[in-house]
């Protein structure tokens, strides 16, 4: 298109855009019978809300499949269903028709493969803690061997809007995948309920728990948690020193979780105590008879200090002072031996850079 303007500029001119086809073409390297395959065009000058009609065919003449849709912003993207008889073995193209643009064109070829069947999706084992090396694992026909496909773990979300955590490689070897992903903790504080949450949800918190999707030529399988569960249990530590940093042993708390249960326990000799298998969050710690509250009927009252006698004549200024210092020499003995700043330091993996990193956010997937 010549793209010069010789007219002149003081009047108005219509100038034609002409409408082309610049790409067609399937999202994937093969269609499967019987499955859905992505296709996408791209045009140029075609207006928003033209009807676009594809047509899929295989390279014998066979009609394998058809959908139709509108063009927004000069693209297309949708979903063909293949038939589930086309022939294996043969190639599958699709011919997009933009009849009011005036613009048609044929996409590229690609095989035409068995369905392709996951199946036994599972992790190796139920829990993760910090560090845990972990194998995915499951059949899969319909994928050449030699193949990779992709193995998508999501942070599963109860609201089915599920958080991106890792994509993993795999290759197909004699119909199985299998690899194997080291667990990190990746800290969100979106994750973690307020209260309002917790009551919608019945006072129920679960700790976070995982689970992953295997995707091949476009097709996603294991989206409905086919792979079971994965859940985090994470630990907490705590310990208490007092103002000159001594451990203060022996001493009862009770813990409250994120998820609201509780336990007790007792400090070890040296102020300390590991809670194992515990979700992570937000912990509350009381310490039971750290001071111990006086009943008002067990206080002893003050007595008051007599006054100088008439007998013992005036007190001197002298007297006076010595016994100011006295005083204020014991109080500040009472004072040196009432000294206890109660410091609680309770240690979670999240202190020792064991939490998320800033990053991208996460891709989510939403069922």
């Amino acid at each position: 298109m010549d793209l010069k303007f010789n007219k002149a500029t003081d009047s108005e001119h219509e100038i034609k855009l002409t409408s082309s086809l610049i790409m067609a073409a399937w999202r994937a390297g093969a269609v499967h019978a019987g499955q859905k395959a992505v296709v996408e065009v791209q045009t140029s000058f075609v207006g928003n809300g033209a009807k676009i009609k594809i047509t899929g065919r295989s390279d014998s003449g066979k009609k394998i499949g058809q959908l139709s849709g509108k063009i927004r912003s000069n693209n297309f993207v949708g979903e063909m269903d293949i038939d589930e008889d086309a022939e294996i073995g043969d190639t599958a193209y699709f011919e997009a028709d933009i009849s009011r643009a005036g613009v048609d064109g044929e996409s590229n070829h690609v095989p035409i493969l068995p369905p392709i069947e996951v199946t036994n999706m599972k992790w190796s084992a139920g829990e993760a803690r910090r560090g845990d090396i972990l194998t995915l694992s499951a059949d899969i026909k319909g994928v050449p061997g030699g193949k990779e496909v992709k193995i998508i773990i999501y942070e599963y979300d109860r609201d089915n809007i599920h958080d991106k955590i890792a994509e993993l490689p795999a290759i197909v070897v004699d119909e199985k995948i299998e690899v194997k992903w080291e667990y990190e903790y990746h800290e969100d504080t979106d994750e973690i309920p307020t209260d309002e949450e917790l009551q919608n949800y019945g006072n129920s918190y679960n700790p976070p728990e995982y689970f992953f999707v295997i995707e091949a030529d476009g097709l996603k399988f294991g989206t409905e948690q086919e792979s079971g569960l994965l859940e985090f249990k994470d630990w907490v530590e705590i310990e208490l020193i007092d103002d000159n940093d001594e451990p203060i042993p022996d001493v009862e708390y009770e813990i409250t979780l994120p998820d609201g249960t509780k336990q007790s326990g007792k400090l070890d000799s040296e102020g300390r105590v590991k809670i194992e298998d515990v979700p992570p969050g937000k912990f509350v710690i009381k310490y039971k008879d750290l001071y111990p509250e006086v009943e008002a009927n067990d206080a002893v009252e003050e007595e008051e200090e007599p006054g100088p006698s008439v007998d013992e004549g005036p007190v001197t200024d002298e007297e006076a002072e010595d016994e100011t210092g006295d005083e204020a020499q014991s109080e500040d003995e009472d004072d040196d031996s009432d000294i206890f700043d109660e410091r609680t330091e309770s240690q979670s993996p999240n202190d020792f850079g064991g939490g998320g990193t800033d990053g991208p956010e996460e891709e989510k997937l939403q069922m």
